[in-house]
């Protein structure tokens, strides 16, 4: 499949569609609206259905197959919310607060950016390791990280680091993932044929409606622009590249298939918009929501999921080749 085709098939599958019909109708003002506790239910529902299936495709991998993955991801949610911070810090001129706050959401995850990363390796048929939604919930400890160089850069907060912590590992993105891999692990593939019809037939119906939900937040959030500024709109979409083609690259080096390091480049690539917005505003007051929510909401997500992904799925394709073309 060309370059072309990778691009047409992303821009016309449901889930994009739906993206772009949440946005319009928010652009022009229509009354559709989610309720708060179907909105939650959704999120809920597809984040169990994710560690449900992950788990079960766990139950079959070897640990020197998880290992260096595991290792990697751990790296990068070390790295990428550091070098965002120090970018925001003496590119950008933020202070520590705000630097802090915006690095916490890139160093995090994006559930919906995975989400959609899986399913459009589905809608091409191409496989992926089963250990990804692992990964997802590693990389959450960016949050952590940022949030700690954050403190330790203002030498103070009201809130401890152990809080932090605990907040993180007990948000509601890790506790349904590593709940529901330990799930499908334990069941295996006998236990999950029984309740396959709602956690997988439904799943990309469901799905389809939370992205209409998640296009209308966007499409919200496009008001604040002009509060960013233009190195926040670059940074936005920029960083996210760098990021997308450095989790790739790692995932092909330490030997993941094509559409496992697709992935991992995805959610390294990835901006929080649900969980760190939480953990920022608790232990960094001081930092501006519409800076932060604005560009990894208003910003990354919709370039990933419309330009994103077939991006980095195309240029995992390309090193694929290269590295088989050098003899690796």
């Amino acid at each position: 499949m060309d370059t072309v085709e990778i691009l047409r098939t992303n821009l016309l599958s449901p889930l994009v569609l739906a993206f772009v019909l949440g946005m319009i109708a928010t652009i022009v003002k229509s009354d559709i609206e989610f309720p708060e506790p179907v909105y939650k239910f959704i999120s809920i529902y597809l984040l169990l259905a994710i560690g449900i299936n992950g788990g079960v495709e766990l139950a079959g991998t070897s640990l020197a197959e998880f290992l260096l993955p595991a290792i990697v991801t751990i790296f990068l949610a070390v790295a990428v919310p550091a070098w965002c911070y120090l970018i925001l810090r003496r590119v950008g001129k933020f202070d520590p607060s705000n630097a802090a706050g915006i690095a916490a959401h890139y160093g995090s995850v994006s559930s919906v950016t995975f989400i959609a990363a899986v399913s459009f390796l589905e809608a091409l048929d191409v496989p992926s390791e089963g250990f990804l939604p692992t990964l997802v919930a590693l990389m959450e400890w960016g949050v952590i990280v940022a949030l700690f160089i954050g403190r330790f850069a203002l030498k103070r907060s009201d809130t401890s680091l152990r809080e932090v912590v605990r907040d993180t590992l007990t948000g509601r993105s890790v506790i349904l993932l590593m709940g529901g891999l330990l799930m499908g692990f334990t069941i295996g593939e006998p236990g999950y044929e029984r309740i396959e019809p709602v956690f997988g037939d439904l799943f990309r119906g469901v799905l389809v409606l939370f992205l209409l939900e998640m296009g209308m937040v966007a499409a919200r959030q496009l008001r604040e622009f002009t509060k960013v500024g233009p190195f926040m709109v670059g940074f936005g979409i920029v960083m996210p590249i760098i990021h997308g083609i450095i989790g790739v690259t790692l995932g092909q080096l330490i030997g993941m298939s094509v559409g496992g390091s697709f992935v991992l480049g995805a959610i390294t690539a990835s901006a929080s918009y649900i969980d760190a917005p939480a953990a920022v505003r608790a232990t960094l007051p001081r930092a501006n929501p519409s800076v932060y929510l604005t560009s990894s909401l208003g910003i990354t997500l919709p370039f990933n999921l419309i330009i994103g992904l077939p991006l980095y799925y195309q240029y995992a394709r390309q090193l694929q080749l290269w590295l088989y073309q050098i003899g690796m």
